[in-house]
């Protein structure tokens, strides 16, 4: 009972999940799509853990069922039952998106009347034909009367893929469901995936029994019933015949007939003529149904206004945890670049590219850790799989070549092409080379028709930008790298030698095992040499794995050459580059948008794909996309990837290019993989970098499992707050010194320090915090930590505007700990006697032999009673006595280091003091050594004050 009104359905939808979950039975049953906003079906097991086919849900929502089953009519139980199939969420829209009603987000695409002329119309060999003005109806007015004032029936909206058929038949039902669309009594939605796979005879009754058990009662008055709408989802992939010769006319609805047959008679009318039938599908389907049988064909032309693309993106960034504020910025930010990037516009008539943008976007700005592990290349893969997953490029070529296969094969040798020579867009003669490279039988003519007429505006477009008019470029910039990476991971750009191997050796192999069997009759009778040649037929497939062996080696070869290109290392992370794609940059927008002349493209991002692409889980989807990868090849490619990255990944990379190095180990999910590489990391220098929640996570994951402690770990200027420290404190108590200057850092960064230096591993020695505003409770808090740390030898609080509050604190505590030897105050203003109690208790510290006060708000007498202090050396001043100090080089470093994010005035003030001390200890002193040394140093002072004064340090 529990699976009762499951099992009889080949479809389902779960609450707690986005994918629908095909449930055999004995006979393949049949259920609307309804995928999100995309239709296609995936292949989840019942026991599969991302699935929601939990035995407890079914319990309880069957138990409801049935408590209140005898007090409803069938059609109150069908709209009940459509609504909870098709309100239920795909797991990509719970992961990357807001798990919103379809109500609440839900942007109508604009939808166009169009003819049988226009459809019919031809267009030239690649290019695309600009969308033709036309009126525009909503969804409530396709079945209104047509110009003439004849009656509709039968409505085809057609479109290509990601225009978002299937969510508005979804907002269709659900409307119907909810009692917004009254112009229909009942609406039962059909999928014609699902009854392609129907192989015996069924009546129209028994399908919709089977399917639909609670509108058994009403079935046998459902000819005259009012007001029925029959829905037929993707008819491409129906192969309809409405010739009498091929399917017979039929009027009873509990006649079997081939499902193909059931569609036809329907759709003549001669079965249940009252009811009105709505189809949707693809345009290299429209002529499978004659023209006379159609009463309106509109096309759903996504969102052509930039308005709806604001609209829609408005709708989708917002979630319940997420910082109004914050997604406010980004959706202004995202309006003002479609505003002044109009390729990006375009791209965005796709409504399931505009989802694809928004699921972009909360990864870079939502990532949290403790939430599931998601990858760009897991979001690129998703995606397609929610648009192509199951899908057949042609139902009726006789090969039932996957889409996606199809795609890889020629969009991708086109993007791979791109890649190598560097470029994004591209000729008609381009595009030519690459789809016409197979073209040697009517059959491969027929599939590059099908897949212009359906498929190609989704990844190619003609470029937008003035005076480029007449190129090509792709739909969304990275998808090109995506396409690059699947294409040489899948092994399509072999040699010709590496791609008749396979095939050759398949074939000797076989008859080398045939010829075996003669060969042990013939022995007896024939010369022994003679077998010599039969030998042969073993050896050929051993030579001939040695070559398919090359090609993975070529992969993992393209894969590391790619990803330490040394023109590419000057760019900023791809992260970043992604995150400028979309939302432009800030600031005054350049003279010359994206390129200016002679300027390479990066395409960073294309090794980091390919290593995404190997992972287990990407591995998986892009089988339900016919793209397989065998595991063998997979751990053939890795073990020579790992080879190659060994030799690179122990050079010192700059800062960008180190974040890209660890984004590509986080997109391939391996962690023995990983955890080889990193081992030969001997720094962390990402200085610099825009360290968001996402990179922070990135790190955490890809270092959080390194056994050796690293040397150092330099984070300043990268924008760290308390959540990054949080995120980052695996990788941070695994480090000797740790940089995290100038960071904005307060105390709340403190409370978050101060559990790093408290844990028990914690194995740093020198921490530097200059330029951060951490004020005395920041002070206070690290005072604590440092009353139980054990590791810790230099700390640096330069300029942290502590002041005597901060400097009195960590007096107080500075006697509780034990191995701290050398401080840093410098520039905090403190004054006297702060500055004194501090220096008394450091002089009493068994270990500390350095205090750093220089540049702090000091009389005369309160440097004489710091330098006069026991054995701490106290360091004030770039003098000594009558001598420079030994230190005055440090001092100057320090200050050379720091002086950009300072006050500049203040500092000047500072120095001008400082060459006065020099200069009186200069005339004091009679000793010409001495007075060369402070000379010395006065030419530097002076040097750095007159660069200061000019604002060139």
């Amino acid at each position: 009972m529990i699976y009762h009104c499951y099992l009889l359905c080949g479809t389902m939808q779960c609450p707690r999940s986005l994918s629908p979950v095909r449930i055999w039975v004995r006979k393949k049953g049949l259920l609307p799509q309804t995928d999100g906003f995309l239709k296609k079906r995936t292949y989840h097991s019942l026991h599969n853990k991302s699935s929601c086919t939990s035995r407890g849900f079914f319990e309880r929502f069957t138990s409801r069922r049935c408590m209140s089953e005898a007090a409803k009519d069938p059609i109150q139980q069908h709209r009940q039952r459509l609504s909870a199939w098709f309100s239920c969420l795909p797991n990509e829209e719970r992961h990357f998106g807001p798990s919103f009603a379809l109500d609440s987000i839900h942007v109508d695409p604009v939808i166009r009347e169009s003819t049988l002329d226009e459809i019919l119309r031809p267009e030239s060999d690649i290019s695309l034909r600009s969308p033709v003005c036309r009126s525009s109806v909503s969804v409530s007015q396709l079945f209104q009367a047509d110009a003439s004032g004849q009656p509709v029936r039968n409505v085809v909206l057609y479109g290509t893929v990601g225009t978002g058929k299937s969510t508005l038949i979804r907002k269709l039902v659900l409307d119907w469901c909810n009692g917004r669309r009254n112009e229909f009594q009942l609406i039962i939605p059909l999928s014609c995936e699902d009854l392609s796979q129907v192989t015996v005879p069924v009546s129209l009754s028994r399908l919709i029994s089977k399917k639909y058990h609670h509108l058994r009662e009403m079935l046998p008055s459902l000819s005259v019933y009012p007001g029925v709408l029959f829905i037929l989802n993707s008819l491409e992939w129906m192969n309809l015949d409405f010739r009498m010769a091929s399917t017979e006319l039929c009027s009873d609805p509990n006649e079997p007939l081939p499902p193909s047959a059931i569609l036809v008679n329907l759709l003549r009318g001669y079965l249940l003529p009252e009811a009105c039938v709505l189809v949707t599908t693809r345009p290299s389907a429209l002529n499978r149904i004659p023209g006379k049988y159609v009463g309106r064909y509109a096309e759903i032309c996504g969102f052509l206004d930039t308005e709806l693309q604001k609209m829609y993106f408005h709708v989708r960034l917002g979630r319940g945890d997420a910082d109004p504020r914050e997604t406010e910025n980004l959706a202004e930010m995202l309006s003002r670049n479609l505003e002044h990037h109009s390729q990006l516009s375009a791209a965005c008539f796709l409504p399931s590219y505009c989802w694809l943008t928004c699921a972009t976007l909360h990864l870079l700005y939502y990532t949290k850790p403790g939430e599931p592990v998601r990858t760009l290349t897991s979001i690129y893969t998703s995606f397609l799989r929610l648009n192509f997953a199951g899908e057949v490029l042609d139902i009726t070529h006789p090969t039932k070549i996957s889409l996606m296969r199809y795609v890889a094969r020629t969009v991708g040798k086109l993007a791979y092409e791109g890649c190598r020579s560097r470029r994004i867009r591209f000729t008609e003669a381009d595009l030519a080379r690459c789809f016409h490279v197979e073209l040697n039988s009517e059959e491969e003519v027929n599939l590059l028709n099908v897949f212009r007429s359906d498929a190609f505006r989704f990844f190619i477009t003609p470029c937008v930008q003035p005076g480029r008019e007449n190129f090509f470029v792709f739909t969304i910039p990275a998808m090109q790298e995506y396409l690059a990476a699947l294409y040489v991971v899948l092994g399509e750009n072999k040699t010709t030698l590496q791609r008749l191997g396979k095939e050759v050796s398949e074939i000797i192999s076989k008859a080398g095992e045939d010829v075996v069997a003669v060969v042990n009759v013939l022995s007896k009778f024939l010369p022994l040499r003679v077998f010599a040649l039969f030998n042969l037929l073993r050896v050929v497939p051993r030579l001939f794995g040695r070559v398919t062996g090359q090609s993975r080696e070529n992969i993992a070869q393209t894969m590391t050459v790619e990803m330490f290109r040394e023109e590419d290392s000057y760019n900023d992370d791809v992260l970043d580059q992604i995150n400028s794609s979309i939302l432009g940059v800030e600031g005054p927008s350049p003279l010359f948008v994206e390129e200016e002349v002679g300027k390479p493209e990066a395409f960073e991002l294309f090794p980091i794909f390919m290593a995404g692409l190997l992972s287990r889980q990407n591995r998986a989807l892009l089988d339900q996309l016919g793209c397989s990868i065998m595991n063998l090849s997979a751990l053939e490619i890795t073990r020579a990837l790992k080879k190659h990255l060994l030799r690179c990944s122990l050079k010192r990379l700059p800062p960008s290019e180190l974040m890209d190095f660890l984004f590509f180990l986080y997109e391939f999910q391996n962690e023995g993989f990983t955890a080889g590489l990193v081992t030969s990391l001997q720094d962390l220098d990402l200085s610099t970098v825009r360290m968001t929640p996402l990179k922070c996570t990135v790190v955490a994951t890809v270092m959080g499992g390194i056994k050796k402690p690293l040397f150092e770990a330099n984070l300043s200027s990268c924008h760290l707050d308390p959540d990054a420290i949080r995120t980052l404190t695996t990788v941070l108590r695994k480090c000797q010194t740790v940089n995290l200057q100038m960071n904005a850092l307060g105390p709340d960064s403190c409370r978050e320090l101060k559990e790093v230096l408290l844990h028990p591993d914690c194995a740093i020695t020198n921490l530097r915090l200059c330029n951060n505003p951490l004020k005395p409770e920041g002070a206070r808090l690290l005072a604590e930590a440092l009353a139980g740390n054990r590791s810790l030898t230099h700390l640096s609080l330069l300029h942290t505007d502590l002041g005597d509050e901060g400097a009195e604190v960590l007096a107080s505590h500075l006697g509780e700990n034990q191995h701290l030897q050398e401080l840093n105050l410098a520039y905090n203003g403190i004054h006297d006697k702060a500055a004194l109690r501090l220096g008394e208790e450091a002089a009493r510290h068994p270990t500390l032999g350095r205090v750093h006060l220089y540049f702090n708000e000091l009389s005369d007498s309160g440097l004489r009673d710091l330098q006069s202090l026991g054995d701490v050396r106290v360091l004030v001043s770039l003098t000594e006595g009558a001598d420079a100090s030994r230190h005055w080089a440090l001092i100057l470093r320090e200050l050379r280091a720091n002086a950009g994010g300072w006050n500049h005035e203040k500092i000047s003030a500072h120095l001008t003091l400082l060459l006065r001390d020099l200069q009186s200890s200069r005339a004091l002193t009679g000793n010409l050594f001495r007075k060369a040394r402070i000379l010395r140093v006065e030419r530097k002072v002076k040097s750095m004050l007159s660069r200061i004064q000019q604002g060139l340090l």
